[in-house]
């Protein structure tokens, strides 16, 4: 398949981009060009600015995809700018499971239906789940519920998260500085950062329409991630109300995910004890180095 890639040359979306060419698929890759890495074949780049309508058309305008897959979609303008200026047979977004409104055990996809939400044409907002609906939402104006599909994950992590999140713990920890946690019996999902980039790849050539949900079954709480650093470290966290906030603060109940419709199609997400203990070993060991 011809594919176009909007976004992708960071984190999860270079192993994706290796899959899919893996696979035998023609990759052109439209970002703003600030990042070129080197993939396991050769990729087309286009230069532009996907929020610019007219830098799109100047970049795309009339070309035509077998599958686009934005993983940049952060607004309804975002979409618009995007699917009104290159044609497409099938369309895959990468969405996040921060669209769903209430926090609970076992969340499945039809806890938001984008084609029954309001829509409203806005720009990139702060408020991350208000503007993800959206851009969910908009993409029905432009193709059929058939041709479309979104992918939800919650929060993401590998040995190349560039967000600090889990390394905010280990540091706290190593270097006993206090830290707010408020959320510390709570559960949450994650997904690892080679299958959040394998499944985009696996869904391009096992297309199911519709909302998705990808993550490792289990969810974990705070707590254990807590106590299994301070286990590895042999210290223990200082935690108080005036310490440094935590990054996974927030949490209202458990947080944790249905995966049976990725699961239907023949997909299995690692368990979380399959990478996120090797990954919290390997963390702590390379901010070893840089202490």
């Amino acid at each position: 398949m011809k594919i176009l890639v909007v976004g992708g040359t960071r984190y999860f979306g270079i192993p994706m981009v290796n899959t899919l060419l893996r696979n035998g698929h023609e990759i052109t890759i439209a970002t703003r060009g600030n990042s070129k890495p080197e993939f396991e074949g050769a990729v087309d780049y286009v230069s532009l600015d996907r929020m610019d309508s007219a830098s799109v058309n100047e970049a795309l305008g009339g070309r035509h995809f077998d599958l686009i897959i934005d993983k940049i979609a952060y607004s309804s303008n975002d979409v618009k700018a995007l699917l009104e200026n290159v044609g497409c047979d099938k369309y895959i977004q990468m969405s996040t499971c921060s669209v769903y409104p209430k926090e609970h055990a076992g969340i499945t996809e039809d806890e938001f239906r984008p084609e029954e939400y309001e829509l409203h044409w806005i720009d990139r907002i702060q408020n991350y789940q208000e503007t993800k609906r959206q851009a969910e939402r908009a993409v029905f104006e432009f193709m059929s519920p058939a041709n479309i599909s979104f992918v939800r994950y919650p929060v993401v992590m590998g040995e190349n998260d560039y967000t600090g999140r889990l390394d905010f713990y280990i540091e706290h920890i190593r270097d006993q500085k206090a830290m707010n946690v408020d959320d510390f019996d709570k559960e949450m999902a994650f997904i690892y950062e080679k299958d959040a980039g394998d499944f985009i790849a696996y869904l391009a050539d096992h297309f199911v329409p519709g909302p998705i949900n990808g993550c490792s079954k289990e969810a974990v709480k705070i707590s254990s991630i807590v106590e299994y650093i301070e286990k590895h470290l042999g210290k223990k966290a200082i935690m108080n109300r005036q310490g440094d906030n935590a990054p996974f603060n927030g949490l209202e109940d458990t947080r944790s995910f249905n995966t049976e419709k990725a699961e239907a199609i023949g997909y299995r997400f690692r368990e979380l004890k399959e990478w996120l203990y090797p990954l919290i070993d390997l963390r702590i060991k390379s901010l070893e180095k840089v202490k």
